[in-house]
């Protein structure tokens, strides 16, 4: 079995998601997180071709959110289209599922 390596961890910022309200309400969900694996890739110098793997969690996978995250995000992020990902939607448990996996 290959060994798995969690090189970094981060997040989006949270906020209030209602047009009118909130700061982030304007940005699509895809562009939030692909912000976050631009600067995993940047900050440890990854070469994306290598990344075996995205794996996104969401509070609740509808609407923007409907999509793969993991993947489409990866791609607006300058991802190398052989990095695959995977987007997981266990509501307050997506987070942890993720670094479990």
């Amino acid at each position: 079995m290959p060994e798995a390596l969690i090189i970094d961890a981060a997040r989006t910022p949270r906020g209030i998601g209602k047009v009118g309200k909130g700061a982030l309400a304007d940005l699509h969900p895809q562009h939030l997180a692909a912000t976050v694996l631009a600067a995993l890739a940047e900050r440890n110098h990854l070469n994306t071709a290598e990344v075996d793997d995205i794996i996104w969690g969401t509070s609740s996978q509808r609407g923007k959110q409907g999509g793969d995250l993991g993947r489409m995000a990866a791609l607006d992020a300058g991802f190398d289209v052989r990095a695959s990902g995977v987007t997981l939607d266990r509501f307050c448990g997506s987070g942890i599922t993720a670094v479990n996996l």
